[in-house]
């Protein structure tokens, strides 16, 4: 079951339309406290694992290339698989979690997860390392465009918390992964294999929450409510109302063609999905390069993982506390700036003096990061139902992954042909200006409905 549904009894002989709720199948009974709890450790479980495939290669991205003999270009490349991974089968999710239900297809992206960082550091071949990555990838992508709808369905009056908690647990993983990756490969004898490996244990835990959920493909309510399934432009939707003085709980079957909403008129959906790629351009380029550039400055391996695990770990408690604030704010566009002014604070830090001020760079392009929590927030405020969150969800995270696939490679590119780091900082410090400007686009208060309907 993936939905919490609305509830009003209905006063009148005229029964209360509560607004839609989500897809995801069959109508069920109400959810219980303990698949509510449930829910609520798999959102938390899965977070962790969304980013530590990436971290963990970035912490140990040097000796990869030596191991595998990639030149700069083709790292560059590897750098650039998730946002394309994430592009390519994040646009799925909706039309799976339809089919299968949204418990049963984040099930199976666990199981993805587990399956590809097992599999990947044994292949022995560049080739064989990106398609296990790709294995891998593909399973965050469907869970990266399902978790807000999840948010959604289960708590739709407490959108900011649970995307704060979900945030809060991305970004620890996120963090734990740079910071330890080092430490565990020196620990587990030295191997860059064992060290990615090992992450595949943490995504197989987070595969258990989400068993006794797979057959829950649908939302209930109590008698007296409306019950709404939508599925596609044309569906079927089961109508429950209760009327007083008419007697027993009516049943009302009919076929009922809502308007179909066209995300891509919506210019907040566009605005949007441009703030997310930009956004997700910055946090490639910072996990897949940042070590690696603290590195070069002369900064040992070990600290340049925790200086990058310092950028990752800020997310723990900002991205708990930003979707809050931003909630209870009828414009985003403040935040949006405030985070840009860090970004550009801490790019400029990198390229003035990238080991002297290490620390403070580290922290300063940590709280811009946080732009991606942002964008999640965002994505719940500017739809009013599940259905059109779930839709703007994997409009905007595919398109705007799309977006960012260029600037990680391009940052490999640039960094191998001019031999240092002051030309791939240049295009962080010119991408984070469209950044600021797109995200006060999508922070007015307005949702796609609106404008896809005009």
């Amino acid at each position: 079951m993936m939905g919490v549904m609305a509830r009003e009894e209905a006063r009148t002989m005229k029964p209360t339309v509560a607004p839609t709720p989500p897809v995801g199948g069959p109508l069920t009974p109400a959810p219980r406290a303990w698949a509510v709890r449930l829910v609520v450790v798999g959102i938390v479980l899965s977070a962790l694992n969304l980013r530590p495939a990436i971290t963990s290669l970035g912490a140990l991205l040097e000796e990869v290339r030596d191991g595998l003999g990639m030149s700069g270009s083709l790292a560059g490349l590897l750098t650039s698989v998730p946002p394309l991974c994430f592009a390519l089968f994040g646009v799925t999710a909706p039309r799976l979690a339809r089919r299968f239900g949204a418990g049963a297809v984040v099930c199976a992206g666990m199981v993805a997860i587990t399956a590809g960082l097992l599999i990947r550091p044994y292949t022995g071949s560049v080739p064989g390392f990106l398609a296990a990555s790709a294995l891998a990838l593909m399973g965050i992508a469907v869970s990266n465009v399902l978790m807000p709808v999840i948010v959604k369905r289960w708590f739709p009056d407490r959108v900011g918390s649970m995307t704060g908690l979900y945030s809060m647990a991305l970004a620890l993983g996120t963090s734990a992964a740079a910071a330890v990756t080092v430490p565990l490969t020196g620990a587990l004898g030295g191997g860059w294999q064992s060290g990615l490996a090992v992450w595949a244990g943490l995504a197989g835990a987070a595969v258990l929450p989400w068993i006794p959920l797979v057959r829950d493909r649908g939302a209930g309510a109590d008698a007296g409510s409306v019950h709404t399934r939508v599925e596609g432009a044309g569906p079927l939707q089961h109508v429950r109302t209760r009327v007083e003085g008419a007697g027993p709980v009516q049943h009302v079957h009919a076929r009922v063609e809502p308007p179909a909403l066209r995300i891509t008129r919506s210019r907040t959906a566009w605005a949007l999905a441009v703030f997310f790629g930009l956004q997700a351009t910055a946090a490639y380029i910072t996990m897949g390069w940042m070590a690696q550039i603290f590195r070069d400055a002369g900064v040992p391996a070990g600290t340049a993982g925790l200086l990058l695990a310092v950028t990752m770990v800020m997310g723990v408690p900002l991205a708990f506390v930003i979707p809050r604030v931003a909630t209870r704010l009828p414009h985003q566009g403040p935040i949006v700036l405030a985070l840009g002014v860090c970004g550009l604070a801490g790019y400029a830090g990198l390229y003035l003096a990238p080991a002297a001020g290490a620390w403070a760079w580290a922290v300063l392009l940590g709280v811009s990061n946080c732009a991606f929590p942002l964008a999640l927030t965002m994505v719940g405020m500017r739809a009013r139902t599940g259905a059109g969150v779930a839709q703007l969800s994997a409009f905007a995270q595919s398109t705007g992954y799309l977006i960012s696939i260029p600037g990680p490679l391009l940052v490999g590119v640039l960094y191998q042909h001019s031999g240092g780091w002051g030309l791939p900082i240049a295009l962080m410090i010119g991408l984070m200006i469209p950044q600021m400007a797109v995200g006060v686009l999508a922070g007015r208060d307005r949702t796609v409905e609106e404008e896809a309907a005009r």
